[in-house]
Order: C-alpha cells, then sequence, then structure tokens
C-alpha cells in the first residue's frame, strides 16, 4: 500500500538536503517542533496543510512544485511509465474517442 505520508517526508527531506539545510533551520523558519517535523520526514506523521505550506515557505519552494513530485514519485510506485500533464481519459471517465472542442475566443 501506498502511504501519501512517507512520498510526502522524502520530497520534504530530499528538497532541504538540496537546499543545504539542516532539519533545526527549516523548522525553525517554518515555526514548527523540530521533533514533529522530523517524524513528517520519516512519514510518521501526517502533515496538515498550513504544516505543508509554512516548510515549503521556509524551503523557498512553491507548494505546487512538492505536490508535483509527490504526484511524480507515486506514479512511479504505481507502475505508470510516464507522468502525464493532465488526468488519462481512463481516469477521467470519457471516450478514448473523445475530442473537445477547443475555442480562441
Amino acid at each position: 500500500m501506498i502511504l501519501v505520508r512517507h512520498e510526502i517526508g522524502e520530497v520534504l527531506r530530499d528538497l532541504r538536503l538540496q537546499k543545504g539545510r539542516t532539519l533545526r533551520q527549516v523548522a525553525s523558519r517554518a515555526s514548527v517542533a523540530l521533533g514533529y517535523l522530523s517524524e513528517v520526514e520519516r512519514g510518521q506523521k501526517e502533515a496538515s496543510s498550513e504544516i505543508l505550506a509554512s516548510v515549503a515557505d521556509a524551503l523557498d519552494v512553491p507548494i505546487s512544485t512538492i505536490m508535483r513530485e509527490v504526484g511524480d514519485r507515486i506514479s512511479v510506485l504505481e507502475g505508470l511509465q510516464t507522468f502525464p500533464d493532465v488526468v488519462p481519459d481512463d481516469l477521467a471517465g470519457l471516450d478514448s474517442d473523445f475530442q473537445p472542442e477547443l475555442s480562441l475566443r
């Protein structure tokens, strides 16, 4: 079973290390308890959207970047070969013959 909290934790840790910041630095800047952030990074605790936003801000990374990376990692775990930019038709419930009308208005 894929646990989203594990993937979020790994992404946060990877970004923190890429930025060359310590857990203490990020926790302080995000106003989050050091122990709690450590548990989030290890996938032991669920982070609220407010905590994720604070940590993203502390890392100077848009939260959309974090969520996109989490989605990409989950796609790999689910066995998808590519990372679609849009929801695939079979997941969106659309027929494969469906052609949306485009308007330039």
